[in-house]
């Protein structure tokens, strides 16, 4: 499993990111498990996790563009590789 962590930064609370997030993630082709939550600074955690490289890629880029009321301005990933997968769905916390 490939988990792939990231914190979104701009004006990304209040515009539906986290809402926006799950649903990208459900329409991508082989994404596994994750969540979306708000954090107190005002940006946006994310971790999700695929057998593939591929789909997680694909994420973070929709992660960088945002919903069209959020403006994006930074987003920081990092990625874990042969980790043993924690998520069974991906949720909005």
């Amino acid at each position: 499993m490939i988990r792939l962590s990231a914190k979104v930064q701009g004006h990304v609370q209040g515009v539906g990111f986290r809402y926006w997030a799950h649903h990208t993630a459900q329409r991508l082709t082989g994404m596994g498990g994750g969540y979306v939550k708000n954090l107190a600074d005002g940006s946006v955690e994310v971790e999700a996790e695929a057998l593939e490289r591929a789909p997680l890629q694909a994420f973070l880029a929709e992660l960088h563009r945002g919903p069209a009321q959020a403006q994006v301005t930074a987003v920081e990933a990092h990625w874990e590789e042969e980790v043993e997968g924690r998520h069974l769905a991906f949720r909005v916390v």
